[in-house]
């Protein structure tokens, strides 16, 4: 049973292995480091290891290199084919070069409700007081072709819509789906919000997030609150995650 022995034989907990997709943006990759050290600082002595599924190094073989043991946690707020083909398919790949590594593969990050006090410190460092009755919010996530994936985002708006506070809280996407967030803001618009607030559920700055504040900006949105990253709900949901892992059957989680 873990915590299982490393290559040197000291017994501490295995290394936390975050893979991130990657960006050729290189303020995301800034960001993601960022957020581990965040985590870090919240577990010392905790080895943190960070790993790209494209576009950065190190690459998930790389970061896996020289350990006996590691949990590897996709760092993706929702479950779609990136972390239910891309990560477990390269992980195999390691694995098949080195069968005496043991590997628990943990969960996404998302859903999680720590997620949804991220995004409210983010609205409230952008000017929008907590649950403002007098602004809407537009929860905007990447998008999926993944009907599943959207679904959960969907479902985390009208969960935040629900628990009060808010004019009201409406998903979008800014691919592969709609409402897109330029649509989600003009339709709150016409059905008389007094004030759109758009809420990026998205960990890193890039394309995705410079669009979508130009496009609802354009569209009429008041505020567009900055990233999740490194926000220390976020590296307290990736300890979460570990500890989960650790604690699952191994053959649940090896898969």
């Amino acid at each position: 049973m873990w915590p299982a022995p490393l290559a040197d034989g000291a017994g501490q907990r295995p290394p936390l292995v975050a893979v991130a997709h990657g960006s050729r943006d290189p303020r995301a990759a800034a960001v993601v480091e960022a957020l581990l050290e965040e985590v870090r600082r919240a577990r010392p002595g905790l080895p943190v290891r960070s790993a790209y599924l494209d576009h950065a190094a190190p690459s998930l073989g790389q970061a896996l290199a020289g350990l006996g043991a590691a949990v590897v946690l996709p760092l993706l707020l929702t479950e779609a084919y990136h972390s239910r083909v891309d990560l477990p398919s390269a992980l195999n790949e390691v694995r098949a070069r080195e069968p005496r590594l043991r590997v628990r593969y943990g969960a996404t990050l998302g859903p999680h409700p720590l997620l949804v006090g991220a995004l409210e410190r983010r609205l409230a460092e952008a000017g929008v007081a907590p649950r403002d009755p007098g602004t809407a919010v537009v929860l905007v996530s990447a998008g999926s072709s993944d009907a599943r994936a959207n679904a959960v985002v969907a479902r985390v708006a009208g969960e935040w819509a629900l628990s009060g506070g808010w004019w009201g809280a409406v998903p979008a996407y800014a691919s592969a789906a709609s409402p897109t967030p330029e649509e989600a803001v003009r339709l709150l618009r016409e059905a008389g919000a007094p004030r759109v607030a758009v809420a990026p559920y998205l960990l890193a700055p890039g394309l995705f997030a410079d669009k979508v504040r130009r496009a609802t900006l354009a569209a009429g949105a008041d505020v567009v609150a900055d990233v999740l990253g490194p926000a220390p709900e976020v590296a307290r949901v990736l300890l979460e995650r570990y500890d989960a892992a650790l604690r699952a059957p191994a053959e649940a989680a090896a898969s």
